[in-house]
């Protein structure tokens, strides 16, 4: 004779004997893994940014990433270890969000036949993100690969240089649609799943965050799209010294008295 707790499948207190529960975990690692790599991802875009400010401020900021100003000297492979972790974390979430790709051929005609008659705002959303994700397998995997092995070239001339001369800007540009789609879609649907931020009114939360979702989207699309036109100006302002380093007048060596 069934309990109660075993008749609701597993929702209640106690599962049915022999029910994994590897499923739940893997879907809560998918989520821990994208909120972290969506506020990174926030994160390092305020951080390109400040060439909007100045290039002495771009180069500080990146400095105080190497350690500059904690060890009077740069330790760029601090950068390096930064980026493998986002990279460890970024190869997990791909791996546990293929789990939730159509597998094949038939069962994508169910989903798109699905979607088209529900008519459902947030499955198309959710088809966004899966497509989106599928272009970051390969977009954002060069990016991060020149990070980890070259994190001495970043700076207000090596990025503009990779940028422009080196004529990185296509993939920069679709990188940065790519990433800020996928990742706002992503946050939204992480606090749609867990109830964050709903209130007592589901609907209208949903609504809020909704609203919320596409103003920080397009908020971090305008500020990606300003740094990479700042990048790309500076870049060809720079082109006849391809390798040369910025460095701020107030730390350049001062020429002795005559």
């Amino acid at each position: 004779m069934h309990t109660p707790t075993d008749v609701i499948a597993g929702v209640g207190l106690r599962a049915r004997p022999g029910k994994s529960h590897w499923p739940a975990r893997m879907d809560l690692a998918q989520s821990l893994s994208g909120l972290l790599l969506g506020l990174f991802m926030w994160g390092h875009m305020f951080f390109v940014s400040t060439i909007l400010v100045s290039k002495d401020f771009m180069w500080s900021v990146t400095k105080a990433f190497e350690g500059y100003f904690f060890f009077d000297r740069s330790y760029p492979v601090l950068v390096s270890f930064v980026v493998g972790g986002i990279a460890a974390v970024f190869v997990l979430h791909a791996f546990l969000a293929l789990r939730k790709f159509p597998a094949s051929y038939r069962q994508y005609r169910t989903f798109t036949s699905h979607r088209a008659l529900l008519k459902h705002e947030d499955t198309t959303l959710w088809w966004v993100q899966v497509v989106t994700g599928f272009a970051l397998f390969f977009l954002a995997a060069p990016h991060l690969f020149q990070m980890l092995m070259h994190p001495g070239a970043i700076g207000p001339y090596g990025s503009a240089d990779r940028v422009w001369s080196a004529s990185w800007w296509p993939l920069y540009l679709v990188l940065l649609l790519a990433v800020e789609l996928h990742g706002g879609i992503g946050l939204y649907r992480l606090a749609v799943k867990w109830g964050w931020l709903q209130g007592a009114d589901a609907e209208a939360g949903r609504k809020r965050l909704k609203t919320a979702k596409w103003a920080l989207t397009a908020f971090f699309l305008v500020l990606g799209l300003l740094t990479l036109a700042a990048y790309m100006k500076i870049g060809y302002e720079h082109r006849d010294r391809v390798g040369e380093r910025y460095t701020p007048a107030w730390v350049q060596p001062q020429e002795p008295a005559k």
